[in-house]
This record gives structure tokens, sequence and C-alpha cells, in this order.
């Protein structure tokens, strides 16, 4: 007898990450592989986070703080908020996947996204399940307020809007969000996906959902401590909320969500403002290459605030993601999302983006 599963969850997609480098060297018999596909930071970890798990690693048989006080606070005062206003999660997804699970409450309800976006948004919809809809981005690859907010109904609860928005790496101004809540009814939540924030900052009329939770709007906003502080492996979201937000979120996490070595290393990571520029100075460099190298080769690049490059490289992207990963250069294809014809890039270091210009010339 087989065990009887939900049908929403059935009918879920598994996540797709990028290809592991070991996977490539070993299915195409390769010595160099280089990586350009999961948006992470080229230059490690936070040297300050690698010391202090090291001195944390002796105490690992002991329960993490399952309030995880110290990162919270830290988080608070980094942003001029209370530690009441901060969720912290075992990555953002973790994050993503209970907004759901606070809001929606089955298919009489509603949460409304960007298409395309995040696809971990879907997942948070249908597991729940509820009504998901998808707004399709404006001509320049940005959300599209305006036809979100015509798609609010009374039974909308959350709206996703990722900004930068992954894949595009578009953004969306303070001044269009600002206006756009101001519209948006109180029944409706917006979430501000911030994961490419530090890359952002410097972007004209930039949002910072940090302000807007301390100016009382209905927003909750997510961060993360893996792509510009390097922490990818140990899991770290974090975000921004109304108070009444972030308890119910503490009533439905589960206990001890974010380990002893990833509180830790989270706060450490939160300090090293060093290894943060140089991060994000690297970032300037290498999109502004990226964009270049896709112009000169015939390609249409979108105008990128996150740590990849997304462009139209005007015939199919598959077989050039096929032809690069067998020359050991692994990036994203446009496929899964609906844009065939298009390539995502994460920026790597200098010599990882010559190793890519120079295998993407030769196709």
């Amino acid at each position: 007898m087989s065990a009887i599963i939900r049908p929403n969850v059935l009918q879920m997609e598994p996540y797709a990450p990028g290809r592991p480098i070991e996977d490539v060297k070993r299915e195409f018999n390769l010595d160099r592989v280089v990586k350009l596909a999961s948006n992470e930071n080229p230059f490690g970890p936070s040297p300050l986070a690698v010391g202090a798990i090291q001195r944390a690693a002796a105490n690992l048989h002991q329960y993490p703080d399952g309030s995880a006080a110290a990162i919270r606070n830290a988080i608070a005062a980094k942003f001029g908020l209370e530690a009441e206003n901060i969720l912290l999660g075992n990555g953002s997804d973790e994050l993503i996947h209970l907004i759901g699970l606070l809001f929606l409450d089955g298919p009489d309800t509603e949460m409304i996204m960007g298409n395309p976006s995040f696809v971990r948004y879907d997942a948070a919809a249908h597991l729940a399940p509820a009504k998901l809809t998808k707004i399709p981005l404006d001509a320049d690859h940005k959300h599209d307020l305006d036809r979100m907010l015509e798609a609010v109904t009374s039974n909308t609860r959350v709206i996703f809007v990722a900004n930068p928005n992954n894949p595009t790496g578009t953004v969306v101004t303070g001044t269009a969000i600002r206006a756009f809540l101001d519209k948006l009814p109180a029944h409706v939540t917006l979430v501000l996906d911030e994961a490419y924030f530090e890359f952002a900052a410097h972007a004209p009329d930039m949002p910072n959902s940090a302000e807007l939770v301390r100016e009382g709007y209905n927003v909750i906003g997510l961060r993360t401590f893996s792509k510009a502080y390097g922490l990818a492996g140990i899991r770290v979201g974090f975000g921004f909320a109304p108070k009444s937000v972030v308890d119910a979120y503490h009533r439905a996490r589960e206990p001890f969500n974010v380990n002893s070595l990833a509180q830790v290393a989270a706060i450490a990571a939160l300090d090293d403002t060093e290894h943060l520029q140089k991060t994000v100075e690297n970032n300037t460099f290498g999109l502004k290459f990226l964009k270049d190298l896709f112009e000169q080769t015939g390609g249409t690049p979108v105008e990128s605030y996150a740590n990849f490059a997304y462009a139209n490289i005007h015939r199919e992207a598959d077989p050039v993601f096929q032809a690069l990963l067998r020359k050991g250069v692994i990036v994203r294809s446009g496929k899964h999302v609906g844009h065939p014809n298009f390539l995502r890039v994460s920026v790597g270091t200098m010599d990882e983006l010559e190793i890519f210009a120079s295998e993407y010339r030769a196709l």
C-alpha cells in the first residue's frame, strides 16, 4: 500500500540547485571548474566569521540559543530596529516557507508574485495550497507594481517582490514601492525580498525594508548572509517585520532553527566591513565586465544591481550552457524560467570571469 501524499505537494517541483563543482569535474574529467551559477561570494566567507566558527566548535555538544538573542540584537542595532522586529531563519528560504504558512490558509487565500522571480515563492503558495497569481515583469524586466495592484482581491494575503529581482537583477525604486504600499489594502502584506541588497545599496532611490518597517508600513523585509557576507554554507537568513509578525513567526518556527556556528559566524560577518566592501567593489567591476562582454558578442544584458548578469544572447541558451559545462564553466540557462535565450552568470573573481569570457567567445 502506498502512502497518501497531498496532491498539491506532488505538483510541486523540487528546487534545482547549480551543479556542484566536484560532480562536473567527475562527469567531464576536468581538473579546473569555475562555478558562476549560484550567486555565491567569490572571496569565500568573512575571515572573522571563520575565526568565530573555529572558537565555537568546541561547544557543539550544547544546543544553540533557541532565541538567537545575540545575533538578533546585533542585527537590530545595525539596522536601527528592536530585537522584536527581527526574524532569523535557516536561510531566507525558511523565512519564505514560514511566511506562506503564517498568511496563506488554503485555496480561498491568494498570493501574488512577479514572473519570473525566485522560484521558492511558488512553493510557499503551492504548499498551502493557495491561489497563486504570477504577474509578468514589464518590458524592462522589472516588477510591474501597477498590474500587481490591479490583481489584488479581498482574498489576497501576501505579495512577494524581490528587489533586486532574481533572475533579472533589476530593481524598483523606493518612490514606486512607497506609492504601491500607500495603495495596498490593509489585509495584504508586502514581502520585500532584499537578498542582494548590499550590491544595490548605491542605486538611486533604492528602497530599504528596515526603514519601511521602522515607519510602520505593513512590510516584511528579507535579507541573507549567504550572498555578500559569504555564509551560504551555514544558512542564515534574517528579516525585518512588525512585532506582531515576529511573534507569530516564533510560534510557528522550529526550535533551534539557526545552529550555533551559524549564529556566531553571522555576528562576526556583520562587523566585517572590510570583507563586505571588497566583495561589493569586485561586484561593481564584474558587472561592468560582463555587460561589456555580452554587448561585444551581440547580446543584450539587463541592467543588474545584484551579483549576477542576466543577458539575452539571441540564441538558445541551453546548448550554450551545456557547451560551457563541458569546458568547466558552470552558469545558468534561463530556459527553466521561461527565458530560453537568456543566460545568468554570477560575478566571480576577475580571473574566473576571464575564463568564462574566453570559453564563451570561443563558442
